[in-house]
């Protein structure tokens, strides 16, 4: 295993695995955002379902910041260069739910080809582990995206 002092192990897939980190934490932002903001008649369930995706996004961040460390790089942090790395748009605080849950409908979506970029990469490159992480995330975030199309009728 690579340290600080050295070049870290597979540079492309750290790369991914760094704007992996950048665009789940731009979700979580959001995704907070939704959960204090939501109102309407359908307030309490999407309370409820926001609160457990950022909670369980979290972690997730977490285990995906440290799979960086341990390929001998350093994960991204700070607010601002986290959002400078992102490339999600953000929401109003005051949009109606329905907006809401169409907004991380497409930032879980936008999430997605992150983590199948991070698994190509992290497969091209025998990294099983980082394969199996990325393909693990994924899982997650498509029954997100189901949940939420669901929710829209869809």
């Amino acid at each position: 295993m690579a340290d600080s002092a050295t070049q870290p192990a597979n540079p492309p897939v750290v790369d991914a695995l760094r704007q992996v980190v950048a665009d789940s934490y731009a979700l979580l932002g959001q995704t907070h955002l939704c959960h204090w903001n939501v109102r309407g008649p359908s307030f309490f369930s999407l309370h409820a379902a926001f609160e457990e995706q950022y909670t369980e996004l979290f972690g997730a961040i977490d285990v995906i910041a440290e799979r960086i460390r341990a390929l001998g790089a350093f994960a991204p942090g700070g607010l601002q260069n986290l959002a400078r790395m992102a490339g999600m748009e953000e929401l109003a605080e005051d949009s109606p739910a329905k907006d809401m849950v169409r907004h991380l409908l497409e930032a879980n979506e936008h999430l997605v080809r992150d983590l199948a970029a991070a698994r190509k990469l992290a497969a091209d490159n025998g990294d099983a582990e980082t394969e199996d992480l990325m393909i693990a995330r994924t899982q997650v975030h498509e029954k997100t995206i189901w949940m939420l199309r669901s929710f829209l009728g869809g």
